[in-house]
Formats: C-alpha cells, structure tokens, sequence
C-alpha cells in the first residue's frame, strides 16, 4: 500500500496540470493512524464531488466493546460519530478555493431518526470505523490546484479524525455522551421488547414532546405540551439505565383517536407513525415507540398496482375486473388503499396506521342514509369498517386510526382516544355509551342501524406474490439510477413514485431502494421466488454483511415495508399471483 508521503509526491507533481490527472490519486494510502482511501475522482471541478473514505482500525479507534456489541447499539454508535465527524468537517467546508465546487467537503448530516448508514460503519467484531464523504478537489478553472487539496487532506481531515474516530481523545463530557447513546439504545430496545411482552403496539412516555417546530423543521417545537398519559391506559416500563418509565400504552386491536380540529389527533398519529425509528436525545420522541412493523395507509390516486387481491374490500365491479388479480396503471382512491392494506399485510405489518383525512371516504365508511339509497349489492366497495374487526381477529393486524368527523368507527374500536388541547383522554366508555344510545334513538325513529362485519360479505383470500421476470435495464451495466429528493427513484428513466410513503424519513433511504432493486434483480430474482422471499434475501444480505455488500454510495437502510412499498409501485416490474395462503 502507498503512504501518505506518496501522495503528497503526486499530488505535488501533478500541480497546474489539466483536471484528469486527478484521477491517478485514485487509491489507498496508509496516513500511519488511519488509511484513507480516494474511490471515485470527479470528472471536473464543477461536477459532483470526488469520494473519499477513512478507515480506523479497532485497535486504534479503542472504543468500549460494550459501545458496540449489539446492532442497536452499534448503529446508534455509528450515528454519534458520524454527526460528531460532520461537526468538525463543517468547519472547513469551502475555506479552500477554486472554480466550480473546488473546497467543499461535506458528509451525510442524519436527521432526528437513528438509521443504519454507509457513511459510518462500525465492524461488529472488531471496532474498526469506516466513514465516506465527499471532498471537491481544488482547480482554478480546469487548471488543479493541488496546494489547497494538499490543505485538505493533510491538515483539515487529521484534525477531524483526530477529534472524533479515537475514543482517548474525547473527554470526560464526551465519553459521558457516547455512554449516554448507548443507554439510549439499549432502553429503546428494551421498551421494543416489552411492547411484546406487554401486548402493546405503541408505547408514548409522559413527558414526550409531540409537536414540531414547524412544517419544514423536524425538531420539537418550543414550550409545546408535555405528553401525560390518562390514568386508565398508564403502563410502566421497567429500562435498564432509566429504570422505570411510565407512559401510554396502546393496546393491540382497534383505537381510535377523536377530536376537535387543531387539538393534536394528527401530531400523536405522526408521532407513532415515525415511532418505528429510534429517535435521538432531545428530540421529544425518543420515548415513542411503535411496533417497527406499522404501516402508515393512505389512498394514492393515480398510482399503478400489480396483480394484487383487494377482494376483501372491493367485489363485483360493473365492467367485470378481476378484484382478485387487480391490475391498473391508474389507481382511484378506493382501490389503491384497498391495495395499500392488502400490501402491507403481504410485507408483515403488525400495526395499520390510518388517517381519515389521507383516507378516501368511500373506503372508509358508508352511512346510514347512503346504505339506505345505495343498496348493498349495488355498491362494490366493502368499507374499512367492515373488515378492520376481522383483519385483527383472523390476521392479527391492529389498527390506529385517527377520526375526526365520522362516529362510525365508535361501534368496532376497542380503545378510543380524544386528544383536547393535546392532552390524551381515554373516553372509550362514554363513547360506547353514547354510541349506544344512538343506536337505540335511530331505532326508534326507524333510521338504519349502523352495522359492521356483516352477515353475506365473503372472506377474501389472502395471496402471495412472486416476481415473474428480472427487468431487463437492472442488467445493462451503464444503467442509470438516481434519486430526486423525497419524491421518486429513477431507474433508466422510468421513475418510482415515493411521495405518498409516507414513512420514508431521509433521502438516502430512496439512494437504497434503488441499489436493492438492482441487486435483487441480480441475485435473487428468478421467476419462482416470492416478493416475500425476495425481499427477505435482501434483509439476510445486510443482517449478515451490511448495507455496504449492496452499495457503497451514500444511503440509509429501509424498513422492509418500504422495500415493498418501492416494487409495489414499480411500473416496469412483472409480479403475478403465486399461491393461496388462507383467509384475511
């Protein structure tokens, strides 16, 4: 391996001449405490970035075995150095100079959500410490400028390891802080752990803070109402490090949450929506966890659906659709939540979240007068409401659902939540009690009873599907993938919409579906497996060797909901009917 002097030679020999001569620094160099490594060199100074990476050895980077025995742990490690690392390199971002983006250096900066990144990768074994960032090589037009890069990699980025990659180096305050991540990460898991044990599928601590700063601001919003628990829903949970911590627990079944508008239905929803990611200290939530399997559900007009069954909620269409195989390239908002239930179930969702106000209506419910005039077997749709009891009882699929119009729901939710002033109170008995009384003054003045999981409505069948064929772009070796924001992937032009996933937190997560497509197309599809089985593959691939085996741009691990939800809403792939599974 070359060293560092080696580099500098080069670097050294190479001053004022035309910008491709960059690309012979491509390689590894021993620096003495660290190696850093220059993978892929800009084309010229104005594109993106060139790449660089930084590898401790454990021995050298010495940080406490117990910092990093679990994945838990070790993945909340990994996202204390890497915002410790981006700190330190902010500093020098552009204090050297030249044409284009000559002197940027920058890395991933993590939002409020603890994820599993490639630009920090700590070795479960032994320690070691691998962080990515990109670095603009230096030129004064297309002239290199190889002083100021030698500024960089010889000055700015020792200090930055220096301070941040070396457990002696930090001080007795940051030793205090990494103890502190640890603790958090190991009292997160835990509360995981007892939702199980407890029969719980979300658990909210008292003093949480709910509430945003603002739409465009994750972070929680000043002087904003602490979370306090009603009384009658109060568990305890018995943590390793903070000991005992009580707060509310939602059961398995069907809550619902009521309100008045602006009083926090839809704050608390977001919240156990994002609860399935382990949150940093100081944001509010980092004590709101929700079963790591929940799916949020919306309707999603206009997006395509393949093969999927949606006969649990819609039958008999008037132009004779197959509602068992249903296949459209422009979903209505009916059927593309029906879809979205029945794909998430097929993803192994535990916990369906639902907003009313990201619901269509007709799938929801259906009322009195509208059951009255619109007869049952003229209408195809078979509501939420009358299928949500049994989706729990014969598939084990809670739901959480937020309501703020429609006093349906009353009669089949098992908890019911109103949030007034964002203060959760449990109003289950008075609800049931005044949905009864209803009922019995709607019987009297001979209106129709409100009724739900009705006699004469099948059980639909619960299908698994495979993928048929590999999509031929994943096998052209100069295909183009690439991510725009939040909203989509695109692959050799054709564009994976995301923007309605709604649980989808960091750009990089979209970086990664798009490099798991590829490497399923490549290794696992086979025309037999089933999407399940596929997407189980690509989890045991980074359980077992890391999100690095699939890429090593800069991307953040997915859930496996959100695996499915991307090929879900690939237009290009191929997926048929595989085999009956039993009964929803």
């Amino acid at each position: 391996m070359k060293t560092d002097r080696d580099l500098k030679i080069l670097l050294q020999n190479i001053d004022h001449k035309s910008y491709p001569a960059y690309k012979d620094t491509k390689g590894s160099y021993d620096f003495g405490k660290y190696i850093l490594s220059i993978d892929h060199v800009q084309g010229d100074p104005f594109a993106a970035p060139s790449d660089i990476s930084i590898y401790v050895e454990g021995r050298k980077g010495a940080f406490p075995k117990e910092s990093y025995d679990t994945k838990e742990k070790r993945t909340a490690l990994e996202d204390h150095l890497l915002r410790n690392f981006g700190k330190q390199l902010a500093a020098f971002n552009h204090i050297a100079k030249g044409s284009g983006k000559s002197g940027a250096v920058g890395i991933t900066r993590p939002g409020q959500e603890i994820l599993e990144r490639t630009a920090c990768v700590v070795g479960k074994s032994d320690g070691s410490i691998k962080v990515r960032l990109h670095v603009g090589f230096p030129a004064n037009g297309r002239t290199i400028n190889s002083r100021e890069l030698i500024r960089i990699l010889f000055e700015f980025l020792p200090e930055c390891v220096e301070n941040t990659l070396y457990y002696e180096k930090y001080k007795t305050e940051g030793k205090k802080e990494i103890k502190a991540v640890m603790e958090l990460a190991e009292d997160q898991t835990q509360i995981r752990r007892q939702l199980k044990e407890q029969g719980l599928v979300a658990f909210v601590a008292n003093g949480s803070i709910l509430p945003r700063e603002s739409g465009a601001s994750d972070k929680p919003m000043r002087d904003a109402i602490e979370f306090v628990s009603p009384a009658s829903m109060e568990v305890t949970m018995d943590l390793p490090n903070r000991g005992k911590l009580r707060g509310m627990g939602i059961k398995k079944g069907i809550t619902l949450i009521v309100g008045g508008g602006y009083h926090g239905k839809s704050t608390l929803l977001k919240a156990l929506e994002l609860g399935v990611y382990n949150h940093i200290a100081g944001d509010g939530r980092e004590f709101v966890i929700t079963d790591d399997t929940a799916v949020k559900s919306r309707a999603e007009d206009g997006r395509s659906i393949r093969n999927v069954d949606i006969s649990m909620f819609i039958d008999n269409l008037p132009n004779g659709k197959d509602t068992v195989s249903f296949d459209t390239e422009d979903a209505s908002g009916s059927t593309s939540q029906a879809a979205g239930v029945s794909e998430s179930i097929e993803a192994g969702a535990n916990v369906l979240l639902i907003d009313e106000d990201t619901s269509a209506t007709n799938f929801m419910i259906r009322d009195e007068l509208m059951q009255r005039v619109v007869l049952r077997d003229q209408e195809p749709i078979i509501p939420f409401i009358d299928r949500v009891r049994e989706i729990f009882e014969k598939q084990g699929v809670s739901t959480i659902l937020v309501a703020g119009s429609s006093g349906s729901y009353f009669y089949v939710a098992d908890t019911i939540i109103q949030m007034d002033c964002y203060h959760p109170l449990d109003i289950t008995e008075r609800a049931k009690k005044e949905a009864a009384e209803y009922r019995k003054d709607a019987a009297k003045t001979g209106g129709e009873e409100i009724t739900s999981g009705k006699s004469g409505v099948p059980s639909a069948q619960f299908t698994h599907r495979r993928i048929l064929l590999p999509v031929k772009a994943f096998r052209e070796p100069r295909l183009k993938i690439k991510t725009l924001g939040m909203d989509s992937i695109s692959i050799d032009r054709e564009c994976i919409d995301l923007r309605l996933v709604e649980q989808l937190v960091d750009e990089e997560q979209l970086c990664a579906l798009g490099q798991l497509l590829k490497y399923a197309h490549l290794h696992f599809v086979d025309g037999k497996r089933s999407l399940t089985e596929v997407v189980e593959l690509l989890e045991k691939t980074m359980d077992e060797q890391g999100l690095d085996e699939i890429t090593t741009r800069p991307s953040a691990r997915p859930r496996r909901q959100e695996i499915f939800a991307c090929i879900n809403r690939y237009r290009e792939q191929t997926l048929g009917l595989q085999k009956k599974t039993g009964k929803v």
